[in-house]
């Protein structure tokens, strides 16, 4: 299985101080971001969730617009809040804090057949208005992915993005260009990072291959339909600025959304550690998403390419990646959700990012949502299957196939 796989699966919430000293230490030349933000003050209808852009229905009356959600799950509408007057306006405070408990067949090495955690243990604060507005998130986490080892709350946090993961300051130009910098959500794929923000409880086979959260900065441009972003950035979090990150998006009408995302490095980095994978680290990546949003349905295909040059000097061999998936969500009642994904990648090339060299697989998942207020429960089935793998399940990594179950519940305030 491949290292970014190993990576990517997987204390207590930190204080909020520390994220917002996340913000003011972070150079001017960092930022990537809950991607094109109208400026937090009038948000255009239903980007995809690739956009990182909260559709206009999710937001509540303040117009809040992050943490991106992309449903079945829905923010507070009315959040904690406080006023503390000109420049920074009205502050807000929200959070999530979930627990998880999952089944498995075929484990791979490291994981047992059962196991419990909290994946979202996050609280946030943020401003949106005036020229200048802040976003702080701070706790704990975890990344349930499909098809890779399950890491705990304690090793992601402290060996990924620290207690402070998403925290960034934006200067809002005009009514259409802001600029953002500090530590941000990659502007690539259409799922997000946490649990709470997605369809499905886990992320998927597609999810893996994309960077999370980079340090960089960001610009954007918002007129209309059209929302335009590019970003400077770490790429897999390397804190070598050696990425550069575009995004693309156009809302046809209020019911469909299409954009183009991409990025790439454009210079070698040997650093890797858990979190920054010289193979992914040097790639290249595009991502074409389209997204359908009128009750009761929201349905995204989106397609995934990516190619990891080869490099004698990191010891890289090269490899392609070609993807697509549907996410799908139907809403039965008000309270009532039933989300489900289906996807496929294959690999080409004689590097390994999957399940050895040439590898491919797909995956089915389902997952029924109720939520009232705050409060809310959900389930999750799911099942990986690998072709012309090398070491995919089980001790011996001979298994092809691996099935879950899971069950999250929690409150999003």
């Amino acid at each position: 299985m491949t290292q970014r796989s190993r990576t990517r699966r997987t204390v207590g919430a930190a204080s909020l101080l520390a994220a917002i000293w996340q913000i003011g230490a972070a150079p001017i030349g960092l930022a990537q971001v809950p991607a094109p933000e109208p400026n937090l003050v009038a948000p255009p209808p239903g980007p995809p969730p690739g956009t990182n852009e909260p559709k206009a229905e999710e937001a509540p009356a303040a117009s809040l617009t992050t943490p991106s959600l992309t449903g079945p799950l829905s923010a507070n509408p009315n959040p904690i809040s406080f006023d503390t007057g000109y420049p920074l306006g009205k502050f807000y405070f929200g959070g999530a804090l979930t627990g998880m408990g999952l089944l498995q067949s075929n484990p791979v090495p490291g994981n047992h057949t059962a196991t419990a955690d909290a994946p979202s243990a996050l609280v946030w604060l943020q401003n949106n208005e005036g020229p200048f507005q802040i976003f702080a998130m701070a706790g704990g986490y975890s990344f349930p992915t499909l098809g890779t080892q399950y890491f705990h709350i304690n090793k992601i946090t402290g060996d990924t993005f620290g207690p402070a993961p998403v925290a960034y300051g934006k200067m809002v130009l005009t009514d259409e260009i802001s600029v953002q910098f500090g530590k941000l959500p990659t502007l690539i794929g259409a799922e997000y990072a946490f649990t709470f923000q997605n369809m499905n409880i886990e992320r998927g086979l597609l999810w893996n291959q994309e960077p999370i959260i980079s340090r960089g900065v960001q610009g954007n441009y918002s007129s209309g339909p059209l929302t335009v972003s590019l970003s400077l950035n770490d790429g897999l979090y390397s804190n070598n600025y050696s990425w550069i990150s575009g995004l693309v998006s156009y809302t046809l009408n209020k019911s469909n959304t299409i954009a183009v995302a991409g990025g790439g490095s454009f210079k070698e980095v040997a650093k890797s550690t858990f979190v920054t994978l010289p193979p992914q680290n040097n790639s290249r990546i595009i991502n074409l998403i389209y997204t359908y949003n009128a009750e009761p349905w929201t349905i995204t295909p989106y397609f995934q390419y990516t190619d990891i040059p080869s490099s004698a000097n990191l010891g890289i061999a090269s490899a392609q990646t070609y993807g697509g998936a549907v996410l799908a969500n139907y809403k039965l009642t008000d309270t009532v959700n039933i989300a489900g994904r289906a996807e496929y990648i294959a690999t080409s090339g004689s590097g390994n990012v999957l399940y050895g060299a040439g590898s491919s697989a797909g995956s089915l998942t389902l997952t029924p949502t109720w939520q009232n207020g705050i409060w809310f429960v959900r389930g999750e089935g799911s099942v990986v299957h690998a072709f012309d793998s090398t070491f995919a399940f089980g001790r011996g990594g001979g298994t092809k196939t691996q099935m879950r179950g899971l069950l999250e519940g929690g409150i999003v305030f």
